[in-house]
């Protein structure tokens, strides 16, 4: 009888025991794993970069007399490659980015004419260097950006009047000339640093009237007066000195 006794008391022992440990188990808070975010792509940073592509400049010549006369001699234009490089930084603020950049671009854009007031020469305009300093403002959907920039715009120029049969210059004149930009470009980062894009821009460069190195033989003693506007498309690779930025994560 003893015996049952001890072993009844030895399970509601065991029964007891094995209660509260489930109760102490259940009791006991769950912490889930933390969420694997993907990291956002973050475009503020200071870049730099190369590009390269295509540029043509409209050019109309017109020779402005001693007298104040304005003589027509028509229109051309000139194309060819650009090749450079442009530095900048840009802020992130939500998908709203702003930026400030600077390029600068070798270019190869010339073309000649044979004159409509005197056949017996020819006149070349050709531009060897374009410069932008514009700021920016783009949206981006994570490592996607597309953005619309604006400022100023400077291109350095040389016109020559030579004569048709042969070739010979016979009047040179340098020009570096301001005006304005504007342009749309479409930029990806395909890795944490590094983006390449898109981009075109339109150079308003107005006119400018410029002396010639000798007396002008077309119009004898008169200015050539140049109204220009250039238009780019180039391919760009940019590094930015960062990293991606933080994950956003919801807290609770």
């Amino acid at each position: 009888m003893k015996k049952l006794s001890v072993v009844a008391t030895g399970i509601a022992v065991l029964g007891f025991t094995s209660s509260a440990l489930a109760a102490d188990m259940a009791a006991r808070p769950y912490k889930a794993p933390p969420p694997v975010v993907a990291p956002i792509y973050n475009w503020t940073g200071f870049y730099i970069g190369a590009n390269g592509g295509w540029g043509n400049s409209h050019n109309c010549w017109d020779f402005v007399t001693a007298g104040g006369a304005v003589v027509a001699n028509g229109c051309r234009d000139a194309s060819g490659g650009v090749v450079g490089g442009q530095m900048g930084y840009r802020w992130q603020m939500n998908q709203f980015v702003f930026g400030l950049e600077a390029q600068g671009d070798w270019a190869d854009l010339n073309a000649s004419r044979v004159s409509l007031i005197n056949p017996a020469f020819s006149t070349r305009t050709r531009v060897d260097g374009i410069g932008l300093f514009t700021g920016q403002i783009g949206y981006a959907w994570n490592a996607a950006l597309l953005y619309l920039k604006g400022g100023a715009a400077v291109t350095s120029n040389r016109y020559n009047i030579f004569t048709t049969l042969g070739g010979l210059n016979v009047a040179s004149a340098d020009a570096t000339r301001w005006g304005a930009a504007v342009g749309v470009g479409f930029e990806y980062g395909f890795a944490p640093n590094w983006s390449v894009g898109v981009e075109y821009d339109h150079l308003f460069m107005g006119h400018a009237n410029n002396s010639f190195s000798v007396v002008n033989p077309i119009v004898a003693g008169a200015l050539n007066r140049v109204n220009q506007d250039v238009d780019m498309v180039t391919l760009r690779l940019n590094y930015r000195f960062g990293g991606w930025g933080g994950p956003v994560i919801a807290k609770y």
